[in-house]
């Protein structure tokens, strides 16, 4: 039976409340705060760091296929599915697909790994997005940033598919074109009444039927919504009770994450699912998705790599909307960069840069990176063995750069001592440098390094491990 088999989510550590975005622009606040990705971070990191949870330290000739979803891709014309699948290492061989353009891209793309998935092989869904609200705009507190990844199979599944249901129906309700920066939407309730409304209800209602349920029977769903306030007013006519039976939001902490929204819901759902729940997981956008999963006696072996709530509870609060508009680009600022990459430099090291794979020794065993042609231990002068870096280790040293330009001063170096072997030289993110230290331990992050040639160029960052 085909299911999920794994789950992992992203959330970025700075949020901004929504006082100060309102205090800016002189508006009312809608209350609470909502995630704001680094300045390094974009659709991409956010879902290439989710997957990696999800994945864990499986066997990448198990991946038959990645799906990859947002509607903030970094390219209009590039796959992000085949960037996630490099990561990972897996085969050539795959399917590799972006779902775009649509706010139920995440449910869509999970929809289709469900059936398409085969025996003893498995599919990996992944979503990220960083929408722009206008500035000065109800779209702007609302939106939030975060990643979610779904790695479905049909082997050790966690939560078995029992049915699934679409809509998709022709609707204007939010639209943005290719002359246009910002979302776009009707004034007034015209969407949540006509467009959210009308296609949550009819999908939920739609995959009941289909699988011979009634709303009493589910454990907990996963529904996606623009806020909590909207989601209450669809749950009136669905008898789901909303303090029972319904996933909050996250729309005080997170905000609307678009197509990652109902993959981050759904993995905090599983986080507290008990054997044989039945548990609804929904997408809105042009129609809807519904699925209804029941969970597995394997649920109790398994633990996500980092929970959302955890996630929720660590953060750093930005002190003002400057900082925002420096992370987001909202004011024309060129900061100038000695870093230059090309096609040709990006195909050359791929391996070094994307699954960061360094060499080891085959004489004395030592590990290292860039992948030398000579050992830098023992000499040995007939090449390296090419390993995979681990992703966590320590400070061996650092250094503050206040000189280079950034939009988040300094920019921190560090030489990170790799646990099991190894020393790489990275930058340092999600750190405020009086907190560094020889020793800390740290983990690597896949981030935004810079842009150039037109490239956004990608590579491994290290944070402190927070616990």
């Amino acid at each position: 039976m085909a299911g999920i088999v794994s789950f992992g989510t992203y959330v970025p550590n700075y949020r901004l409340p929504r006082e100060i975005m309102a205090k800016e622009w002189g508006i009312p606040s809608l209350g609470g705060e909502r995630t704001v990705a680094n300045f390094d971070e974009d659709s991409l990191t956010l879902a290439v760091n989710a997957a990696v949870d999800a994945f864990g330290s499986r066997d990448p000739k198990s991946l038959a296929g990645v799906f990859f979803a947002s509607t903030t891709s970094p390219y209009r014309e590039k796959q992000a599915a085949v960037t996630v699948a490099t990561v990972l290492e897996a085969s050539e061989e795959i399917r590799t697909i972006d779902f775009t353009d649509s706010l139920r891209a995440g449910t869509s793309a999970l929809l289709t790994a469900l059936d398409l998935v085969t025996p003893g092989k498995n599919i990996l869904v992944c979503a990220g997005d960083s929408r722009m609200g206008e500035p000065d705009s109800q779209q702007e507190q609302t939106f939030g940033d975060a990643g979610g990844a779904i790695l479905v199979g049909t082997e050790n599944v966690i939560a078995e598919v029992v049915g699934t249901y679409t809509i998709s129906q022709e609707f204007l309700g939010t639209w943005r074109t290719e002359e246009q920066d910002y979302l776009k939407s009707f004034p007034g309730g015209f969407e949540t009444k006509f467009g959210y409304n009308r296609f949550i209800a009819a999908s939920v209602q739609g995959v009941l039927k289909k699988c011979n349920l009634t709303a009493k029977d589910l454990a907990n769903a996963a529904i996606a919504a623009p806020s909590q306030r909207v989601l209450q007013s669809v749950l009136k006519g669905l008898g789901l009770d909303a303090k029972s039976q319904v996933q909050d939001t996250f729309w005080n902490t997170i905000g609307d994450a678009g197509t990652a929204q109902p993959l981050v819901l759904l993995a905090a759902v599983l986080e507290r699912a008990k054997p044989g729940d039945l548990i609804l997981a929904v997408g809105y956008g042009d129609g809807g998705d519904a699925a209804v999963f029941r969970v597995t006696d394997a649920i109790a072996g398994f633990k996500a790599v980092r929970s959302v709530y955890s996630q929720i509870e660590i953060k750093r609060t930005l002190p003002s909307y400057g900082k925002y508009a420096r992370f987001r680009k909202l004011m024309k600022k060129d900061y100038t960069t000695t870093d230059v990459s090309t096609p040709v430099v990006l195909l050359r090291d791929q391996k070094e840069i994307l699954p960061l794979h360094g060499g080891k020794c085959p004489k004395c065993g030592t590990i290292q990176f860039p992948i030398h042609r000579i050992c830098i231990e023992c000499g040995y002068r007939d090449g390296l063995q090419e390993v995979k870096l681990p992703r966590k280790g320590s400070v061996f040293t650092f250094t503050h750069d206040y000189l280079t330009e950034t939009p988040d001063p300094p920019t921190t170096h560090v030489v990170v001592d790799l646990d099991g072997g190894g020393r790489v030289y990275v930058q340092l993110t999600d750190c405020e440098p009086e907190r560094v230290q020889v020793g800390m331990p740290l983990e690597l992050t896949f981030r935004k390094y810079h842009e150039g040639y037109g490239l956004k160029n990608y590579f491994w960052k290290a944070r402190p491990v927070n616990k």
